[in-house]
């Protein structure tokens, strides 16, 4: 029997790395680095974050929308209470860029209106003779930038003696897409405010009764099990009710955070108890203690940021529920009150049934709402998880 030699061929070609050793050649991290090891927690909770498609253009887009509310007076073509009495209940206008088979740029047809006898409905249709060419970067209406600085410089303004209405007018003939830009700036801020203000009650109260229990952790849990046992929205309606009718706008848009605040920090409170009660008994608790470190330090240094994904989630949670309240209250009729502008306001406008068919843009404001909460709720999904970048 004939046995096969191997044949004489070149060296097989093998993979190991002929360099010195380096002891800190980690695996590439996510987003191709080689020093993981060396990473801040920051820097790690980035390169996991950034894995979060959507949870990036989430955050990316709520950073736009909380930047565009300091620039709602350049931004919008009308001032909030600017009203047109010859376009009242106008639909949305159709932005073209060419007329004839030519190129004239973004404008708009003007609107005639006609008066249907039989309905007595305001009928309007687009004037194909009139081409009313936007301007951008221009002098429109006079304004007051923040209530304090006068100026009259927008993005965009109709044609000189024409009209823009993206998105339709309301029954005073009030351009929607300016009170919606607008009403951005008090919905957005009053989620901030509401959680900033449940999160200092929800950590404080919650830490305290998790860290050193006894009676008041028995009372606080108690208190928090009544304030559970009340169904919110009659309770949202009772507070907003006794507000006084006679209080400013600002009165009223702080009560209205204040509420919101007051209701939502029980939920959180449980929470940081439950951790803090379990995280207590760990030795680098102990450890801190014969220290010498002392309780505030130990729950804001050691403890919290043990359970520090609950708490982003919790926060990304909480907002657009605040959202969600003031609108919810505003649409009653108990929350905000003209003439300050938000969304939630905007919709009373669509109470009416006959208005809502008649004229379907008023519910237009409904749309931010929506991304809103789940631009928060995909954010929150993202930092949730890049809070333990080492799982």
């Amino acid at each position: 029997m004939t046995v096969d030699r191997p044949r004489e061929a070149g060296a097989l070609a093998h993979y190991v790395h002929q360099g010195p050793f380096d002891p800190y050649d980690v695996e590439k991290t996510a987003q191709g680095s080689s020093q993981a090891k060396e990473a801040s927690q920051l820097t790690l909770m980035w390169w996991r974050f950034k894995k979060h498609r959507l949870a990036l253009i989430s955050g990316i887009l709520l950073l736009i929308a909380y930047i565009a509310i300091v620039f709602v007076e350049i931004l919008a073509p009308y001032k909030v209470h600017s009203r047109n009495v010859d376009f009242i209940y106008a639909p949305p206008q159709g932005v073209h860029l060419f007329h004839d088979g030519n190129f004239v740029g973004p404008f708009v047809y003007g609107q005639k209106m006609e008066l249907d006898m039989t309905t007595l409905r305001r009928v309007y249709s687009d004037d194909h003779s009139d081409v009313q060419k936007l301007r951008f970067f221009c002098s429109g209406e006079s304004y007051r930038f923040w209530g304090a600085i006068p100026g009259n410089f927008h993005l965009v303004c109709p044609a000189e003696g024409g009209q823009f209405h993206l998105l339709g007018t309301d029954r005073l003939g009030r351009d929607m897409l300016s009170r919606i830009i607008y009403g951005a700036r008090i919905s957005l801020t009053i989620g901030l405010l509401g959680v900033a203000t449940s999160f200092i009650l929800g950590i404080v109260i919650g830490g305290i009764a998790g860290y050193w229990g006894g009676w008041f952790d028995l009372v606080t849990q108690r208190v928090i099990e009544v304030l559970q046992s009340i169904p919110h929205i009659p309770l949202w309606l009772a507070l907003a009710a006794i507000m006084p009718a006679d209080w400013s706008p600002m009165l009223i848009y702080l009560g209205i955070t204040f509420i919101l605040g007051m209701l939502d920090w029980t939920g959180l409170a449980r929470a940081v108890r439950s951790k803090l009660l379990a995280l207590r008994e760990e030795d680098y608790v102990l450890a801190a203690q014969l220290m010498g470190a002392g309780s505030t330090r130990i729950i804001g240094r050691h403890l919290i940021p043990g359970f520090m994904s609950h708490l982003i989630a919790s926060a990304t949670l909480t907002i657009p529920g605040m959202i969600l309240g003031e609108t919810t209250l505003s649409f009653l009729g108990l929350g905000l009150r003209p003439p300050i502008t938000s969304w939630g306001v905007l919709l009373t406008e669509a109470r009416s049934v006959s208005a809502v068919a008649l004229y379907p843009w008023l519910l237009i404001p409904v749309v931010p709402v929506i991304f809103v909460i789940l631009a928060f709720n995909f954010l929150g999904d993202g930092l949730r998880d890049a809070a333990d970048p080492y799982k």
